[in-house]
C-alpha cells in the first residue's frame, strides 16, 4: 500500500480567519485547575478520545453527587454508549436532553457539554439544576469517533484529525431515525421515549459558505412547515429568541442555519422546509419533542464554537427551567393533535416568503481555477451585509391518512421497528375480511444505494376492494399521538416509508411463469379455442410492430391472460383500513 503524497497530507488552505474576543472567554478554566477538560488542556488544539472522555466524566461523577454516567446501548464495534445524567435531588423534574457527535467529526459539543458540566458539579452553576435536568450524550457515534483522520472535513478549522461521519457500517445515523437500521440510533431513541425530554439538542458542525455567524440553530419545519405547531411556536418564538440573546450577550454572533439554495451565490437565498423523520430534528418534530438543531460554522476556529456550544448549552438548561410548564402544554396540544393530512411532496416557491434584512455574510471573489476549469469562490474574510431571501416550498402531493393501516404476517422486520417507535399497534388473533385499499406500483424504479438500502421510486394506483386478513396480521391505527409518524412509515407515498427505503423491494420481482414450450403450446390452444382472444392478440402484433418481433413479450401477453394474477408482484403488501 503506498502512502499519498506529501502535498496531498497538509492542511488545505482555508478562507482568512475572522478576528473575535467575547465574554465567553472567561469560560475556560486556568491552566493549573485540577478540573481543566482535555480540550481546555490543549488549548482547543485536540480533543479527547472516547476512553479519555469517559474517563474524564467518570472521574467526575465519583467527586460529584449531581452527576451519574450511565450506559444506554451498545454500538456495531461493542463499545458502550454512554450519557451523564445531571441532577438535584427532590422531585421529577423536565429534562434535557443534548446529544454530540452523531457526526463524529463534529464534536464541539462533546467538549462544550464537559466544560458545563464540570461547572454545574464543582464550580457554582448547579442552580441550573433546580428546575430541571442535563442529560447528555457526549459522542452518540463512538465507533466513527475512533476512526480520526487530520483530511477528515478538510474545510473544517480544526487543528487535529477529526472522526469520521458513519458509523461502523458507513450509515449516517442522521438519516437512520426513521428506518432505525443501526444500534446507535436504536439507543436514542429507546432513550427518547424513556426521558419524553422537554427539549432535545442535537449539535453539528455547518458546511457550505462563509458568513459571520458561528452558532446557528434551526428546527424542523422552520417558518410553517412544521408537523406540530405548538411546539414549533415555542421554539421559534420563546427559545429562539431567549437562545439569540444569551449568546450576543456572550459576546457570539447567533443566526438561523443558513442552508443555501447556491453556496457558490449566496445571496440567491437560503432554503426553509419540511423536514423528514429522518433527521433528529425530523423526528422530534413528528413526536412532538421540541428540537433543536446546532451548526457550528465551520470556518470559526474551535475554541469559539465550543464556547458559543457551552453558552448555547447553559441558556437552553436556564430557559426550559422557566418555561416548564409551556413545554408541557405545547407538547400535550400536539400529542391531542390527530392531523388527517400528510405533506409527501413539495417543491421551491417561485418567490422569497420573507427576508433576512441584515444577513452577516463575508465577501468573495471568483477567479478562473486551473484545478477545476472554472470561477471558483475565494472569500476575502472581509465582513459585509446583503438582504437574504428566504425561499420556501410549496406543497405538490398530500395524502388523506386512513383510519389504520394492515401490515401482513411475515413483516416482522416492520413491525420490530414500529414497536421500537412506540407506535400502538394490535395483533389479529383470528382471520377476518375487510373493505380495504389495496396499492398497486406503477413503473417502479431502484434509485442509487443510500445508507445501507436500494431506495425505491415508483407511482402508485389505489384499488378498493376485499381482503381476507390472516391471524397474526398487524393493525396499526392512526388515531394515536404517533399517527403521523406511523403514516411517514406506512403510507407508500412518503418519502421516508419503509417502502421508500427499499423494505418491500421483493413486492418488484417479476411474477413467477412457466417454461416457454408450455407457454407456447398452451397460447396456440387458446387461439384455436377463443376467437376474441384471437382478435385481439392479431391486433397487438398487427399495431405494434416491437411487439410483433420479440417472442418473449408474446409469450408474456399470453402468461397475463392464461396464469392467475400474481399476489404479490408490484402490490403494496400493507393495506389502508379507509
Amino acid at each position: 500500500m503506498t502512502s499519498a503524497p506529501l502535498h496531498a497530507q497538509q492542511t488545505p488552505p482555508l478562507p482568512p480567519e475572522l478576528p473575535w474576543s467575547g465574554a465567553s472567554e472567561k469560560l475556560i478554566a486556568p491552566i493549573d485547575d485540577r478540573w481543566i477538560t482535555p480540550a481546555e488542556q490543549a488549548r482547543f488544539a485536540s480533543s479527547p478520545s472516547y476512553a479519555e472522555t469517559r474517563a474524564w466524566l467518570e472521574r467526575l461523577d465519583a467527586a460529584s453527587p449531581l452527576i451519574e454516567v450511565k450506559t444506554f446501548g451498545r454500538t456495531g464495534e461493542g463499545r458502550d454508549l454512554i450519557y451523564v445524567r445531571a441532577s438535584k435531588s427532590g422531585a421529577s423534574k423536565p429534562v434535557v436532553l443534548i446529544q454530540a457527535g452523531i457526526h463524529a467529526g463534529e464534536i464541539d459539543g462533546k467538549d462544550a457539554g464537559l466544560m458545563l458540566l464540570r461547572d454545574i458539579a464543582l464550580r457554582g452553576k448547579d442552580p441550573l439544576l433546580d428546575h430541571v435536568d442535563l442529560v447528555f450524550v457526549p459522542v452518540l457515534n463512538a465507533d466513527g469517533h475512533e476512526r480520526t483522520n487530520r483530511l477528515y472535513r478538510p474545510h473544517d478549522r480544526i487543528p487535529f484529525a477529526k472522526g469520521y461521519r458513519a458509523n461502523a457500517r458507513n450509515l449516517d445515523l442522521n438519516r437512520d431515525y426513521a428506518k432505525l437500521d443501526a444500534p446507535e440510533t436504536r439507543a436514542i431513541v429507546a432513550l427518547l421515549r424513556k426521558l419524553d425530554p422537554a427539549l432535545y439538542i442535537d449539535f453539528h458542525v455547518s458546511d457550505g459558505f462563509d458568513h459571520q455567524y458561528d452558532v446557528t440553530f434551526t428546527y424542523a419545519g422552520w417558518g410553517k412547515y412544521a408537523r406540530h405547531r405548538a411546539t414549533a411556536d415555542w421554539l421559534e418564538q420563546r427559545f429562539g429568541p431567549a437562545a439569540s440573546e444569551d449568546l450576543r450577550r456572550a459576546g457570539h454572533v447567533p443566526g438561523v442555519y443558513p442552508s443555501a439554495i447556491d453556496a457558490q451565490d449566496p445571496a440567491r437565498g437560503i432554503r426553509f422546509s419540511p423536514e423528514g423523520p429522518r433527521y433528529s430534528t425530523g423526528y422530534g418534530d413528528f413526536i412532538g419533542v421540541p428540537t433543536v438543531l446546532v451548526e457550528s460554522h465551520h470556518l470559526k476556529p474551535y475554541r469559539r464554537r465550543v464556547l458559543g456550544s457551552y453558552v448555547l448549552m447553559e441558556s437552553a438548561l436556564r430557559f426550559t427551567g422557566v418555561e416548564g410548564a409551556r413545554i408541557a402544554a405545547a407538547k400535550a396540544t400536539d400529542r391531542a393533535a390527530r392531523p388527517t393530512m400528510l405533506m409527501t411532496q413539495w417543491q421551491p416557491t417561485p418567490q422569497p416568503i420573507g427576508f433576512i434584512d441584515d444577513f452577516k455574510g463575508v465577501a468573495f471573489e471568483t477567479y478562473l481555477s486551473p484545478a477545476s476549469g472554472r470561477l471558483e469562490q475565494r472569500w476575502l474574510g472581509r465582513p459585509i451585509s446583503y438582504r437574504m431571501p428566504i425561499i420556501g416550498q410549496t406543497s405538490i402531493e398530500q395524502v388523506h391518512l386512513p383510519k389504520a393501516w394492515w401490515v401482513p404476517p411475515g413483516y416482522t422486520d416492520v413491525v420490530e421497528r414500529l414497536a421500537l417507535h412506540g407506535i400502538r399497534h394490535d395483533r389479529l388473533d383470528t382471520p377476518r375480511t375487510l373493505d380495504l385499499d389495496h396499492v398497486r406500483f406503477i413503473a417502479p424504479t431502484l434509485k442509487t444505494p443510500s445508507e445501507g438500502r436500494v431506495p425505491v421510486q415508483a407511482q402508485f394506483v389505489h384499488e378498493s376492494r376485499k381482503a381476507v386478513l390472516p391471524a397474526g396480521s398487524v393493525r396499526v391505527p392512526s388515531d394515536q399521538p404517533l399517527g403521523l409518524l406511523a403514516a411517514a412509515l406506512l403510507e407508500p407515498e412518503s418519502q421516508d416509508s419503509f417502502l421508500a427505503w427499499g423494505f418491500f423491494n421483493g413486492a418488484l420481482q417479476l411474477e413467477p411463469g412457466t417454461d416457454d414450450f408450455v407457454l407456447a403450446a398452451w397460447g396456440e390452444r387458446a387461439l384455436a379455442n377463443d376467437p376474441a382472444l384471437k382478435v385481439a392478440f392479431e391486433r397487438k402484433v398487427a399495431s405494434d410492430q416491437a411487439f410483433a418481433s420479440d417472442p418473449a413479450a408474446r409469450l408474456a401477453w399470453f402468461r397475463d391472460r392464461l396464469l392467475p394474477a400474481d399476489p404479490y408482484a408490484l402490490r403494496y403488501p400493507i393495506l389502508r383500513e379507509q
